[in-house]
């Protein structure tokens, strides 16, 4: 090859192949009408590699795995674990690696999971193509071809690469794999213009898409990753941006890893250098570290999930994966296509009308003898007029057919009844007002005028307007002996009427849509379908529409300025697998959480890029394995109820991760200070990790928890700033109790070591889990909101065991001691104090937190 024949096809992946002649085309490629040579093929497929979108690089397995483990809080676990494993502390160390280990390994079988996409994706594409190479037709697997291939279609096959048309004869090709349109689309070998987008180029196939009907000649432009269909598939192998959920998890982690390196380095040295030994403050450092590492956050989280999961499944969904439904709690803007989610996917006949626009039986009997008797391939169209008229033809016999082309598009049957004989035609309008001499309204046959032409075009446009896809009928009456007809019959025509046809929306669209928008959740319609039937679908389902959006606007537009027009619009048609992703990245950048609803191959990618994909029943193979959520059940409220549900699993996650940023947090504050004053430590280490062994089972049936109407009415995000106040207002108070205890302990109890370490054991323990009560609800007196049963259960069973461990054999074994019973007098004061401080601090918390959140909210309002 030339070296300037190489740069020529270097630079072809840039060239807009539409908008150029067959000829330039062939020079840009280096080919011709003949096909390629055999040392042509040999080098291009050497350049261009094989035409298989499964290449798609992915990372070794080994180095998925590790990566896994980057979290801040997996690092913190195994750090204190093999802390613990060196001093000798062999039973801590080996729980919290087997849950980080445990953990893991879910996240990356997710993740592998979701890697099948594209496997399953290339799987859809044929394994043979026709090719003409060196003027000879020759069939070929389609990973041989390259660009610069001459190719040959026909009706029923799978394109095998992108290509630009040479020829064509009567081509229809089905692309709502690329672009969820549910018409066959006509194409032609006609240059189009400047500006036109490659997916509405009539002389333009793609990959994976299929011919209806007709046949063609094209050269292949792109092959393999380069086709529109590999960009899919690489979007499904690639790793996806973190989610809202996962965002949240690193924050948090990395906050509280902040307050444990500090907390624990401050009273390691300080014990190290003052007070004890080296290995003595290291432990208390370890237990310390471990205490306030909230260890079954991964537990708790997959209790929770599971518990949504199951309780979605029995309201007709199937989580894929479990942390899609945080992040569905967190959901306030829902992006879907059109087509087989809000409709039904299935063209319906919806008016059969005269030319006066009122509805008429004969039209529709007419149209359905015209269908009935076709013999090509069906077209949506006709199956449609089928499904509404079922019955048999009657008395009708077909006499001959003149077929359908892209010329005349109209379609011509002659049928007979004794000795009454017809030709009926159906067809575009335009086309059927061309041969119509003659008009019909309520049975009377008159010249047609100029006027009733106006007429019956004004009413198509106003149908077309609405979003309907508009055919005429026509007929004449014929001669008793004629037995085969042509185009020259199709004359001195009367003009009966107009049958209209939409994709319906589903039934529970519009009440599933007021649901969410009542939730918090904006809607945001993407589709490949035109803006006309869009819009239409639209009112019938209720949305306010305020604007449309196209894909080849969305293409002029830089990323600030879709950043700033994707908030208000609602609509956004003509769209490809590319622009719906700007448009969710888009939204995601703006600070939303998203989710995607699809259900074809085209949406595969946006269901990736979203924070929680949605398929729905009879989605396509790779629709649903790149969704996290799959709907089985058709009714589309579902949604709101998953939406309810995730609400509920973010509230009881939250409860979980307050009790342990506050109380318990407190508790380990608590801890560290008094350990800077008191001559021996205020607790034992193997006391620390008993004290955080039974919080943890009392927190263990938070995911079992009722959850208040507060935290389901909107959507609810990760708000560090929240948690960081939490901290602040609660913690202290946790500590200001702790310091009281530890003064009575010291003045009134005159407590040495061992009880001192008893005593505060008991009191940490029934204050951090009781506080339960009072901080898993914004309601103000914390009583009238009921608890679980189970959370109850664990909690008081925790209490109990913590107050009467002194008394067993078992406690001398962590270094307890029988405390004093005038002590359980004083505890019960002191918690009783503790509960109504924290009820109160909650009370001027949340009264004050909700009034800064008003007015940030309306400083971005008005800003």
């Amino acid at each position: 090859m030339e070296p300037h024949a190489a740069r020529s096809m270097e630079e072809s992946g840039e060239i807009e192949f539409h908008t150029r002649t067959p000829d330039e085309a062939y020079a840009v490629l280096q080919t011709s009408g003949e096909g390629l040579a055999p040392d042509q093929v040999l080098q291009r497929r050497e350049q261009y590699g094989p035409n298989d979108i499964s290449r798609a690089r992915r990372r070794p397995v080994i180095l998925r795995f590790l990566e896994h483990f980057k979290n801040i809080l997996v690092l913190i676990l195994l750090f204190a674990a093999i802390i613990s494993f060196f001093v000798g502390d062999f039973e801590s160390a080996a729980i919290i690696i087997v849950i980080v280990i445990a953990s893991v390994t879910l996240n990356f079988y997710q993740e592998t999971k979701a890697g099948n996409a594209a496997e399953l994706l290339r799987q859809k594409i044929i394994s043979h193509a026709t090719v003409v190479r060196e003027g000879r037709q020759q069939d070929v697997p389609i990973t041989d071809l390259v660009p610069g291939d001459i190719i040959l279609l026909f009706a029923g096959d799978i394109v095998p690469a992108d290509a630009l048309l040479i020829a064509e004869r009567d081509l229809y090709v089905n692309q709502s794999a690329l672009t969820g349109e549910p018409y066959p689309v006509e194409k032609n070998a006609v240059l189009s213009s400047p500006g036109t987008p490659l997916t509405d180029a009539a002389n333009y196939v793609f990959l994976g898409t299929s011919v209806v009907s007709g046949t063609a000649t094209a050269v292949v432009t792109r092959t393999g990753m380069e086709t529109e269909f590999g960009r899919v598939a690489q979007t499904l192998v690639d790793r996806p941006e973190e989610t809202e959920f996962e965002r949240g998890l690193a924050q948090f982690s990395f906050l509280m890893s902040r307050f444990i390196f500090a907390l624990v380095i401050f009273v390691f040295f300080v014990n190290a250098l003052f007070r004890h030994g080296v290995l003595e403050s290291l432990l208390f450092a370890v237990a310390l570290a471990v205490g306030m590492t909230p260890e079954l956050l991964p537990m708790i989280l997959s209790l929770n999930l599971s518990k949504g999961a199951v309780a979605m499944s029995e309201k007709g969904a199937i989580v894929k994966h479990p942390e899609s439904i945080q992040n569905f709690g967190s959901m306030d803007v829902l992006c879907t296509d059109k087509t087989g989610t809000l409709t039904e996917n299935r063209i319906s006949l919806i008016e059969y009308l005269d030319p006066e626009g009122k509805p008429s039986d004969k039209v529709l009997f007419y149209a359905f003898l015209n269908s009935y008797f076709h013999s090509g391939i069906q077209n949506p169209l006709d199956e449609a007029v089928i499904a509404h008229h079922p019955q048999e033809p009657g008395e009708f016999r077909k006499i001959d057919e003149i077929p359908f082309d892209f010329v005349r598009r109209r379609l011509s049957i002659a049928v007979c009844r004794g000795p009454e004989r017809l030709l009926i035609s159906k067809g575009a309008p335009e086309e059927i007002l061309r041969i119509c001499s003659r008009i019909e309204r309520d049975g009377v046959r008159t010249a047609i005028t100029d006027q009733d032409r106006e007429k019956v075009s004004l009413l198509y446009r106003q149908k077309s307007t609405d979003g309907f896809r508009t055919l005429a009928v026509c007929y004449r009456d014929l001669g008793p002996d004629q037995l085969l007809f042509s185009v020259d019959d199709e004359r001195d025509m009367t003009l009966i009427g107009l049958v209209t046809f939409i994709d319906p929306p589903k039934e529970t669209a519009r009440e599933s849509i007021r649901q969410l928008a009542e939730s918090g959740i904006a809607l945001k319609i993407l589709t490949g379908d035109n803006e006309l039937v869009t819009q239409k679908i639209s009112s019938l389902i209720g949305l306010d529409v305020k604007g449309v959006l196209t894909g080849a606007e969305i293409e002029k537009m830089d990323r600030q300025t879709l950043s700033r027009v994707v908030e208000d619009v609602p609509l956004f048609c003509r769209m490809t697998p590319v622009q719906k992703n700007r448009v969710i990245v888009a939204l995601r950048q703006n600070g939303h959480v998203v989710g995607f609803m699809g259900d074809g191959i085209n949406d595969a990618p946006s269901l990736r890029e979203a924070d929680v994909g949605i398929s729905v029943q009879g989605a396509v193979d790779i629709a649903r394995e790149s969704s996290d959520i799959i709907l089985i059940e058709q009714d589309l409220r579902v949604l709101h109820d998953g939406v309810i549900e995730g609400r509920r699993t973010f509230g009881n996650t939250m409860k979980y991760l307050l009790m342990g940023s506050s109380s318990n947090f407190g508790n380990m504050f608590s801890v560290a200070g008094a350990s800077l004053f008191l001559p021996f430590l205020p607790m034992l280490p193997i006391q620390i990790l008993l004290n955080n062994l039974l919080y943890d089972l009392s927190e263990s049936t938070i995911p079992t928890d009722n959850v208040d109407r507060s935290y389901v009415d909107s959507p609810k995000r990760w708000d560090m700033d929240f948690i960081k106040k939490f901290i602040l207002i609660f913690g202290p108070i946790s500590s200001l109790f702790d310091f009281l205890t530890f003064f009575i302990l010291l003045f009134i109890f005159s407590a040495q070591a061992a009880l001192f370490q008893t005593a505060w054991f008991i009191e940490s323990i029934c204050t951090q889990t009781l506080v339960i009560f009072v901080i898993r609800t914004k309601v103000i007196p914390f009583y009238r909101s009921k608890p679980s049963r189970f959370l109850m259960a664990s909690t008081f069973l925790v209490v109990f065991v913590a107050c009467i461990l002194p008394f067993t054999s078992l406690g001398s074994i962590f270094g307890f001691v029988h405390p004093p019973l005038s002590f359980y007098a004083v505890l019960a004061g002191l918690v009783a104090g503790y509960l109504v401080l924290v009820e109160v601090a909650k009370r001027w918390f949340y009264h004050r937190y909700s009034a800064l959140v008003e007015r940030r909210a309306g400083t971005l309002r008005s800003g």
